[in-house]
């Protein structure tokens, strides 16, 4: 048999905040009285009218990790409550940021009751002047995570009772806002001891009271131009360049119209990363994803599709084709990794009769070539040897010789086709991928070109009247420099 144990909350701060039934309740003594901890002005209050009580301070001194601790909270009330009913008190509400309340709540060998109690949050909005219909997070600061911030709205948090957490708290916000955002810190909302101090975030710990749990931190809602690093604002951004007031060039684009663009900012991606340029890089990114949101925008203006469509395929994608890591599958090297996407994609595109179904039409001659070869290999169709593969491309280079010789325009275009095809297989051996290693050539071969142009220029000297021979002692310096 196990008694009830009726949960109240006693506010957050003195005991005009207890309302009157819990307070009879409390010293009535009718049932075992535990409370979360001493450390609270109402409990205070209580023990100054003879009100006997038991708390969970000694816990707290003796373990480091609060989950450990609230554990042994609940388990320490579930084992009293075997022998006797109990009340258990705790700060503010129940049902407010009461960790060992939802562990009390998660079993059912013993019955709980939720009495109720004054929540602090409404002297805390009284305190702060803030209506939460305006839109209200309320966080732990002891557990939470930056992605799940949303500036947008009232953002307060909870249980920052030391200059350690507002430091932790302080250095996440950082990385979002200046450090001359403005915060509050609210001391014992509602009670006669209530304090709010305004600082800037960069103060916030440096600032601080001292060590007590009736604190909170407030975070006004950020205005828009604070927040352009935020996905909801370039949501936000390109809705407005598409909208029937916005830029007439953006509002012209269709997903046809914007296809070269596409082809355009990757190229130029792929440049930056040739170049190490970390900073082109997150520029070329940021272009890349405005293609992305133009066209989710048209989607979702035509009616078709949204940019969270495209978030959800690519998610749902990435899970499944991922069950070493979603799942119970293994995959302990990046072989067994390709073979699982492999089959997982397979399961996607099951309507698809060939194996080379899917490998994109318009992809350069090269790295169509590529991907062709690389295709076939997986399931055998292939040289295991690279010795064969060269000597397949040194008889395909004889045919491009005999077609040159009897000076045959179809075929000698069929034969170096034939030669560059087998080049893609030799670079599929190699791991090497051959349009980007011709792109590297390329980038190669522009710089050391203009090198001899500036050294001509230079002399004044006319490229066009330039002898080869002088041009290569150029060449080959431009070589060296590299």
């Amino acid at each position: 048999m196990s008694y009830p144990i009726d949960i109240v909350g006693i506010g957050a701060g003195d005991l005009n905040q207890v309302p009157l039934g819990i307070y009879k309740k409390l010293v009535k003594q009718e049932a075992a009285l535990y409370v979360r901890t001493a450390d609270h002005p109402a409990v205070k209050a209580l023990q100054e009218e003879g009100v006997s009580f038991q708390t969970f301070d000694h816990i707290y001194e003796a373990t480091e990790q609060f989950a450990e601790t609230y554990q042994q909270m609940t388990d320490t009330l579930l084992e009293k409550a075997r022998q006797q009913a109990i009340v258990y008190a705790v700060p503010g509400h129940p049902m407010l940021a009461e960790k060992t309340v939802q562990l009390l709540l998660d079993q059912s060998d013993v019955p709980v009751n939720i009495i109720g109690g004054q929540s602090y949050l409404d002297a805390l909005f009284t305190s702060l002047k803030i209506d939460p219909i305006d839109g209200f997070q309320f966080v732990d600061g002891l557990d939470f995570e930056r992605q799940y911030l949303d500036y947008r709205h009232h953002m307060v948090f909870s249980q920052v009772y030391d200059q350690f957490i507002a430091a932790n708290v302080k250095l996440t916000l950082l990385e979002d806002l200046p450090p001359d955002y403005p915060v509050k810190i609210v001391e014992a909302a509602g009670s006669d001891q209530e304090k709010v101090t305004d600082v800037h975030l960069a103060e916030l710990d440096r600032a601080f009271p001292d060590i007590h749990n009736l604190i909170s931190v407030y975070i006004p809602p950020v205005p828009d131009h604070l927040l352009h690093h935020t996905f909801s604002q370039l949501r936000k951004v390109i809705a407005a360049l598409r909208a029937p007031d916005g830029c007439p060039w953006d509002r012209a684009q269709t997903h046809e119209t914007l296809r070269e663009y596409a082809i355009e900012e990757v190229y130029e991606l792929i440049e930056a990363i040739d170049e190490q340029d970390d900073a082109g890089i997150v520029e070329e990114l940021g272009d890349i994803l405005l293609q992305v949101m133009l066209h989710s925008q048209v989607g979702e203006d035509d009616g078709y599709f949204t940019v969270d469509d495209v978030i959800r395929s690519i998610t749902d994608k990435m899970i499944h084709r991922h069950p070493h890591v979603f799942a119970d599958q293994s995959a302990e090297t990046v072989d067994a990794v390709y073979k699982t996407w492999d089959t997982m994609k397979q399961d996607e595109k099951g309507d698809r009769t060939s194996l080379l179904d899917g490998i994109p039409t318009r992809l350069p001659g090269l790295a169509r070539a590529y991907k062709l070869q690389k295709k076939a290999a997986k399931v055998g169709f292939g040289w295991d040897d690279v010795r064969d593969i060269w000597k397949k491309f040194h008889e395909e280079l004889e045919e491009v010789q005999e077609a040159l010789r009897q000076q045959q325009q179809p075929k000698m275009e069929r034969e170096l086709g034939d030669v560059l095809f087998v080049l893609a297989n030799i670079s599929r051996y190699y791991k090497i991928n051959p349009e980007l290693a011709l792109n590297q050539t390329n980038e190669k071969f522009m710089s050391r070109f203009a090198y001899i142009e500036r050294q001509l220029q230079a002399q004044g000297k006319d490229i066009k009247e330039t002898p080869l021979e002088e041009m290569d002692v150029y060449w080959n310096q431009a070589k060296r420099r590299e």
